[in-house]
């Protein structure tokens, strides 16, 4: 009796904790989200955005931050460096708001392999990832070259891009967004920053995603600072920067 009393608890316990096992499985699975949703690649669509540009000036002795409106319209379906088909987006860019739009770059995005791929100057990024899984990581700068003697974006090597805050509802300027997520990219210090007497270098990438809309939020910073020696002051060396786009209008 005992014997089948201890059989039937030791069924109890191992069902419930299959069920439990089961449960958590299936909602850590993913959000059943496509990478389209969330960065839709249509001729025509567009985003505007409220351009922060972090520069260093005097010979990297001080800095400023200059602010612009940047538009990124999809253009017209083309081919990649890598023969692929996908949308070219023109970037347009002014100074004020009633000043005209003057087009200043050209990028082109795929979605290839259940990603995104984003092409800066020859740099390519992948913007996105499935599964978009809360907590779901990738590396997001593996196609660029950053281990080159030459290369001028080693800071960029082995970044993590994660996702954070899956399907939630987020402020991003005047915007009430019901859907966005958030990835992760970078918060390295390395050094002491708060020392000018010592090298210091700051690494800052997060994006955050609206479904339907795209990037509506972009931070994005990279610094090293020299310490001073004898002839030349403390400074932030050439290649320091930062930017944050914050969306203001998109169709």
């Amino acid at each position: 009796m005992n014997y089948m009393k201890n059989y039937f608890l030791f069924a109890a316990f191992a069902m419930t904790g299959l069920s439990f096992f089961s449960c958590k499985k299936s909602s850590d699975t993913y959000s059943g989200a496509q990478v389209s949703e969330y960065y839709p690649l249509t001729v025509g669509k567009y985003i505007t955005y409220k351009l922060d540009s972090l520069v260093y000036i005097n010979f990297g002795a001080s800095s400023t931050t200059r602010t612009y409106q940047v538009k990124f319209v999809n253009d017209a379906l083309a081919t990649d460096a890598q023969g692929r088909l996908g949308m070219r987006v023109i970037r347009y860019i002014r100074s004020i708001a009633t000043a005209p739009w003057i087009p200043d770059a050209t990028f082109y995005a795929t979605n290839v392999n259940n990603s995104i791929e984003f092409t800066d100057n020859n740099q390519r990024f992948i913007k996105l990832k499935m599964p978009i899984r809360e907590g779901f990581s990738w590396k997001g700068n593996s196609y660029i070259d950053t281990y080159s003697l030459n290369s001028e974006v080693k800071y960029l090597a082995d970044w993590d891009y994660t996702y954070d805050s899956v399907n939630m509802h987020s402020n991003v300027g005047t915007y009430s967004l019901d859907s966005t997520l958030k990835v992760s990219q970078r918060d390295e210090v390395i050094g002491t920053p708060s020392n000018p007497t010592f090298y210091s270098e700051y690494n800052f990438g997060e994006e955050k995603y609206a479904k339907g809309i795209g990037i509506v939020y972009r931070k994005f910073s990279h610094s090293e600072y020299q310490p001073p020696v004898p002839g030349r002051g403390g400074h932030y060396t050439d290649g320091s920067y930062g930017v944050t786009y914050t969306m203001i209008d998109h169709n």
